[in-house]
This record gives C-alpha cells, structure tokens and sequence, in this order.
C-alpha cells in the first residue's frame, strides 16, 4: 500500500467508470474496485485500470472456507493489485489460508497486503447485538477480529475510523487500519453508521481511506478529491 486514499469505483460497468475517469481527469490515483465492478467485469477491470496507472485495492471481502480461500487468493496475487480482503469473522483458519493463497500466487514477486474486515461501517450496536447476538461493544468487537487477523498473518484490517485507536493500541502503529464510511463536511452519511471526516481519520491514526460518494457524487469530483487530500495532509 502505498497511497493514502483510494477512491471507491461503485459503478455498475466499465464504460460508466472509464467515463468518471476520463471526464474527470484521474489517471493515477489509487483506486478500490468492489464488487459491482468486479463481479460485472472481472478481473479485466483490473488490467484496465492497472494500464492506466492506477494502484488498486481490491475489495471483494471473501469469506467461505479456507481451503476455497486459499485457491481464490492464489489467483488473485496474480492480478498485480496492492491490497484486498476477506471478512474477520471467517476465523483464524480462513485468514491463515488466504495470505498463504497470496504468498503462494506471487511467484516470488511482493504480495498483496491483506486486509481483514472487521465490522462494516453500516453497522451499529443494536444490529451487532440484537441480530448477530454478539454481546460485545462495536469497538471490543473489532479490536478482538483486528489482534485475530494480525495473529493469523493478515496485515492490516479494514474498520471505521473510530476504533483505529483502540486496535493500534493493541496490533501496533505498524498494523494497518483502512477506513471506509469517510465524508466530506459537505457530504451526508447516507447509510453509513460511523462515519468521519479525512481530518478526523488521521487524528485517530488511519494509515489509509476509502472514500466513495463524497467524491464520485460531488458536483466537482476532482476538486473533493483535492478537498479530502488536503485536509488528510494537513
């Protein structure tokens, strides 16, 4: 991983993410491609991309059993992406079985980071408790998936902002923490729970962010991009 924020293509097609790119001039910036595009175009989505300079996460947050992990990621270390991810909560097992998968398919060559999700941004503690019957709070939650994943090999874990404190406490500064649920002050949650700003983001300790509609829904793309970037630099 090498770029701080990632803009998230949630576009059904390539013609509709090719046209957002061309018409707005992004060309090198690293990007999160998810599973609308890749489900709709495969993994030709990533060459396409990676051709036009982009760094990619790779965010299809895999989750079956570990030897199926494994096979998957075997391929996906071929794709030349920087990062992707499996769900936390598929178990030590499975984390385990999906970084040897992309140590394995990388022929020698550096491996995609890892990433773990820990609890999606959509979620909040009635729905953790009440439906999953997880009688823990959000962020003991995420810091316990957040030391499980870093035990089992994974390098980092994707969670909201707000428990990037708590989980660096325990996986250490090194131990990445990619943050979706990220808006602009100008920019609604929409039905992301637990949100923050690009400021607020780095004060907490994030290494990384994945913003989405406050850039690919702003009225000037390219200037909230600006926006966010400045404000995560200063």
């Amino acid at each position: 991983m090498n770029k701080p924020i990632y803009i998230a293509l949630d576009f059904n097609d390539w013609q509709e993410t090719e046209r957002f790119l061309d018409l707005h001039n992004f060309n090198n910036e690293a990007v999160k491609v998810g599973m609308e595009l890749f489900y709709r175009e495969g993994p030709d989505v990533v060459k396409r991309l990676r051709d036009r300079g982009h760094e990619i996460f790779l965010d299809i947050k895999l989750h079956d059993i570990p030897t199926t992990i494994y096979k998957a990621m075997k391929n996906i270390a071929k794709l030349d992406i920087a990062l992707t991810n499996v769900h936390g909560l598929g178990g030590g097992e499975m984390i385990r079985a999906a970084k040897e998968g992309l140590l394995d398919g990388s022929d020698g060559a550096k491996a995609p980071d890892l990433l773990a999700v820990t609890l999606l941004t959509s979620m909040h503690e009635e729905t953790l408790q009440s439906e999953l019957k997880i009688n823990h709070s959000i962020e003991d939650t995420v810091v316990h998936l957040a030391k499980l994943s870093q035990i089992n090999g994974a390098d980092g874990v994707v969670c909201s902002a707000h428990e990037v404190r708590a989980l660096k406490q325990i996986c250490g500064e090194e131990f990445l923490a990619v943050t979706p649920g990220i808006r602009l002050l100008s920019h609604g949650s929409d039905d992301q729970k637990r949100v923050a700003t690009p400021k607020l983001a780095k004060e907490l300790g994030a290494d990384a962010l994945v913003i989405g509609r406050s850039i690919t829904l702003a009225d000037d793309p390219k200037q909230a991009y600006k926006l966010a970037k400045e404000e995560w630099e200063a």
